[in-house]
């Protein structure tokens, strides 16, 4: 991992070179989810840097990103990576929380972006069901009691097994290789939450870059939802499902989900 330290602490950041030519398309930023670090897209990079350079990095709080020092909000972070590494222009690619910061990049900053690809994003404002209720009152309750075993239990039951699957149908070792950075964004959240700054507004009608959507047929019906109403939303967006995947499609699904990326990927170079 490599540092971009700065006045609120550091962002931890890799960046894996394509294997086409440092001068053959544009970079691909990836995203990860709020309940994961940089090493959820482990499986999609390879795919992705036959053609493109693929940079990703621990947003503040997660993996080896340090909670900020003082307020921030993740576009700018984004920004200041991207300044960093002398990209004008990029894909970006968030999943979950990742997709939220993505699509806020895109609203604040159009001219940086060649295309967004997000997958499973929430919604700001979202009327979220009863199992989501519980599943934050469970979350919440446990964090309170001082027990993160069980606070990352309750995540890893919520995002990677989903409401539609037995755990005997996850992939081995995908629980163990998510319950650290799971712990990891548990202990941070309220360092960071405290800091967070709100993200500049824009309207999602108005963004005029190509767009694909993508979620899981496993995943929440929230999640369902609120992915076909961002289908909706933006002019001209994409719309894809992962038969085979909940909510963290990168780790249920990186071969379909790279089948996804690469034809978009390319008809937007």
């Amino acid at each position: 991992m490599r540092i971009l330290a700065d006045e609120l602490g550091s962002l931890a950041y890799t960046v894996q070179l394509s294997q086409a030519g440092a001068d053959d398309t544009t970079p691909v930023v990836l995203v990860h989810a709020g309940i994961a670090d940089h090493r959820m897209w482990d499986a999609l990079v390879p795919a992705l840097a036959e053609r493109h350079t693929v940079i990703r990095y621990d947003l503040r709080g997660f993996g080896q990103s340090p909670p900020p020092s003082g307020p921030f909000r993740e576009t700018d972070d984004l920004l200041k990576l991207l300044d960093h590494l002398g990209h004008e222009r990029v894909h970006l690619v968030g999943a979950s929380w990742g997709g939220r910061v993505a699509l806020d990049f895109a609203l604040a900053h159009p001219s940086r972006l060649r295309s967004l690809a997000v997958f499973s994003p929430p919604w700001r404002g979202y009327a979220w069901s009863e199992e989501m209720v519980a599943y934050d009152e469970a979350e919440t309750a446990a964090l309170e009691a001082g027990d993160l075993d069980t606070a990352v239990d309750v995540n890893l039951d919520m995002w990677l097994r989903g409401p539609a699957r037995a755990w005997e149908d996850v992939a081995e070792g995908l629980a163990d290789a998510l319950r650290e950075p799971v712990r990891i964004s548990l202990r941070n959240m309220e360092a960071v939450d405290e800091q967070s700054l709100e993200p500049v507004a824009g309207d999602l009608a108005a963004l005029a870059l190509p767009v694909l959507v993508g979620v899981g047929k496993l995943d929440v019906a929230d999640f369902q939802d609120i992915a076909r109403q961002y289908a909706e939303t933006v002019p001209g967006a994409a719309f894809v499902e992962f038969p085979t995947a909940a909510h963290l499609i990168a780790l249920d699904a990186p071969e379909e989900l790279a089948a996804a990326l690469r034809p978009f990927l390319a008809a937007t170079r």
